[in-house]
């Protein structure tokens, strides 16, 4: 007959497993601190390409400003023009309008501080780490979580391990080929050059140039996440698919007003990131209505079993 005390019995009978589980989560910290460290490493070797790729946007704005200045001097502030140039900004993007490079030097960013390149480009490595082993990141989380899981809900939350890098990606995608064409020909088109003597001239920091960028990317890829969300607080009994349509004002107003935050202070950015969110709201109710009709059917089969 054991002399310990019930609970300290049950302790006693926990602590192996509990062990198992701390030397396990190790084990896996150490796998996903290995994953960062060898994507910074490949990103940080990758970092003047990467850095030109983030540019690109920046120079075909600069472009269409020379080409627009070039074939109408005195147009540039009016709305259409904004309009026009930044549709073939995305149309230059994409690949499907080519612009002949004009003469001189139209791109010009600055560097105020002597090492603000080199640590620009420890940070874009280390963005870039996060994005690059993400797959790993998530998988170990999986993997840890999972046995503690029904063999139902491993299949239900084996799906969002896709879909939550493919709306970031999206959301990413957004960015570069939408927002930024925007609020780049938006901030050229405000410039004054050459009237009565005066000239003010955009010429943004690197540093600050890749954080717009980074921050506008992390932003939309998080908001973009917004069905995952909604769907896993569903799969959790939190949120059902009635309350999500009643309150569907209150969610447009507060997408809205996040949207307002956290783009820049123009209603161009704003809209682009309020309307696919916006959008992203009602495909979730409605993923929400599938969920529910598939436990509904669960139900009603273990009933009549």
């Amino acid at each position: 007959m054991s002399d310990l005390h019930p609970d300290e019995s049950e302790i006693e009978s926990s602590r192996a497993p509990l062990l198992d589980h701390l030397i396990e989560l190790r084990q896996r910290l150490i796998v996903c601190i290995a994953a960062i460290l060898v994507a910074f490493l490949a990103c940080f070797v990758f970092a003047t390409p990467l850095l030109e790729f983030l540019l690109h946007p920046f120079i075909i704005a600069t472009q269409l400003l020379a080409i627009r200045q070039h074939e109408h001097p005195a147009a540039g502030s009016d709305l259409v023009g904004v309009l026009d140039g930044a549709k073939n900004m995305i149309l230059a993007l994409v690949g499907v309008l080519h612009l002949p490079p004009p003469k001189g030097q139209v791109t010009s960013l600055i560097a105020t501080a002597p090492l603000e390149i080199f640590f620009t480009k420890v940070k874009l490595a280390g963005f870039g780490a996060v994005i690059v082993s993400f797959p790993v990141l998530a998988w170990q989380v999986y993997a840890f979580v999972a046995p503690g899981l029904y063999k139902r809900e491993r299949r239900a939350f084996l799906p969002f391990l896709v879909a939550a890098p493919a709306l970031f990606l999206l959301g990413a995608a957004l960015v570069y080929y939408m927002i930024l064409p925007c609020i780049l020909w938006f901030s050229y088109s405000q410039q004054i050059v050459g009237t009565a003597g005066i000239s003010v001239q955009l010429m943004p920091k690197v540093s600050e140039y890749f954080g717009l960028v980074t921050t506008l990317v992390l932003c939309f890829g998080l908001f973009f996440q917004l069905p995952v969300i909604l769907t896993l607080l569903a799969m959790a009994g939190l949120v059902n698919a009635g309350m999500l349509l009643k309150g569907w004002r209150f969610a447009v107003a507060g997408i809205v007003v996040a949207a307002a935050i956290v783009t820049p202070p123009d209603p161009i950015s704003m809209t682009l990131l309020a309307l696919p969110i916006i959008g992203l709201y009602f495909a979730s109710i409605a993923c929400v209505k599938l969920i529910e009709r598939g436990r509904a059917r669960d139900d009603a089969a273990e009933a009549t079993a």
